[in-house]
């Protein structure tokens, strides 16, 4: 036994009894929305899959790092703007499988290349879409980091090339490959907690690097920076808005609520279903004056769902969240609330069955391994993956519409058939972007 911060004692339950007491496997959770695909130039099952790496910063390397845990992949080419990320991609590849891989600046000769199967997109956000299409275009494969893009349109263009070309493409949300996040899916969906209403994802960060107020600079020597911008807007260089701290500008994505957002809000929405949202609303701003951020470092978006309220809230520079965890999600039912984050959850029953014992249940580690292998795996079989491109754009839509209320200052109402904010015209502007010429990106839908 155990005791939970409230006093009420806790049990530890073990993973068999606790899925044939919710009479859900995991394998029902885990095939919700994907749809198998077929082609006749399919990888051999026992074959190499050759990875090519497009965004070889920290997330990159960390990503190929996870692929070369598998025997059967190869890595012919890196691709970065910045040949000091190239070299510590080198290193990685040469350290891990004793060959040097060719590099280049440029993502498109990478997408020429016959000896590439799959490519992995870890760019900045803005930098998602294209290669990602282009990709789907030449017959290959892609893993690209969350959130999907910088826009909900440029989300539905890879949808389209996607499904175009049958594509497996797959969305870097690994917990969508994780057992407990699986086994916490199940518990929602046994009804356990009865019928949920309310469910909400927070994060509170205070580990984030300083992003202070710094004037524009010369460009580093060894970068690339008109191709790094590529369809942003031009600008002069400035190093807060270069590799990690880009996730606070609108140019290049959209701030914590689709950083860390896409994470839990796609947990959320596994559980509740495929549904969209039909309105949403939010507020927040820019409380530490000392950072640079254009995206808001306290926010709060509140949605609307036919059967349920979700709610996200976000807070840079401290690290007590709610129910005193920095960062998780909520499952409020009328029999109970299940609280989830990676270390596992925990199942509370409501105060009428005070009697009943809360049950905790452990976390299964880090999930991205088990996500690379999925991934690989629809590579060869030609099925859709956990985190399939369509879904993934599902959930980077509800995330992307907290940043559409947010800087239309107002409540939206989300038309999901026709991907459009009703009656809003301006808030509708805030669903696509613009590219600077001469890029362009193909299957942008026309409005």
């Amino acid at each position: 036994m155990k005791t939970h911060e409230s006093g009420r004692r806790t049990t530890t339950v073990n993973r068999r009894g606790f899925l044939r007491a919710t009479a859900l496997g995991a394998a029902t959770v885990y095939g919700g929305l994907n749809v198998a695909r077929s082609r006749a130039e399919a990888v051999p099952a026992s074959g190499k899959v050759r990875v090519a790496l497009v965004g070889s910063g920290g997330m990159g390397r960390g990503n190929l790092d996870t692929f070369l845990g598998n025997a059967e992949v190869e890595c012919p080419v890196v691709c970065d703007v910045d040949d000091r990320m190239l070299a510590e991609a080198v290193s990685l590849v040469e350290r891990r499988r004793g060959t040097r891989p060719a590099t280049t600046r440029d993502f498109r000769r990478v997408l020429e290349r016959p000896d590439v199967d799959a490519v992995i997109v870890a760019t900045p956000d803005h930098w998602h879409a294209l290669p990602t299409v282009l990709a789907c275009q030449a017959g290959k494969d892609v893993y690209v980091e969350k959130p999907l893009a910088t826009s909900i349109r440029e989300g539905r263009a890879m949808v389209t090339a996607a499904r175009e070309h049958r594509r497996v493409v797959q969305m870097g949300t690994q917990w969508r490959s994780g057992r407990h996040f699986a086994e916490a899916v199940a518990c929602v969906h046994s009804g356990q907690l009865g019928k949920v209403s309310l469910v909400r994802g927070w994060a509170y960060h205070d580990w984030l690097p300083a992003c202070p107020k710094r004037p524009d600079g010369p460009v580093p020597d060894g970068v690339d920076y008109d191709m790094w911008l590529g369809p942003a807007p031009k600008r002069a260089f400035n190093p807060n808005r270069f590799h990690f701290n880009f996730r606070w500008y609108w140019d290049y994505a959209g701030g914590l609520m689709t950083d860390w957002g896409v994470h839990l809000i796609n947990v959320l929405l596994w559980a509740m279903g495929p549904q969209p949202p039909t309105s949403v609303m939010s507020s927040g701003g820019n409380l530490n004056a000392d950072e640079a951020w254009e995206t808001p470092d306290a926010q709060m978006a509140i949605y609307e769902f036919p059967d349920y309220m979700l709610v996200w809230e976000h807070k840079n520079g401290v690290g007590i969240g709610l129910n005193g965890r920095p960062w998780g999600m909520s499952f409020t039912g009328t029999e109970g609330t299940l609280f989830l984050t990676d270390a596992g959850f925990e199942v509370l029953s409501e105060r009428r069955k005070a009697a009943d014992e809360p049950k905790r249940f452990p976390g299964s580690g880090d999930a991205r391994p088990a996500h690379v292998r999925n991934f690989l795996d629809c590579v060869k079989s030609r099925k859709a993956p956990d985190q399939d491109v369509e879904v993934g754009h599902h959930v980077s839509t509800v995330a992307h519409l907290g940043n559409v209320a947010q800087r239309a200052g107002r409540k939206v109402y989300w038309d999901a058939g026709a991907e459009r904010v009703r009656d809003d015209a301006e808030a509708d502007r805030l669903v696509g972007v613009d590219y600077r010429a001469p890029w362009t990106l193909p299957y942008y839908p026309k409005v």
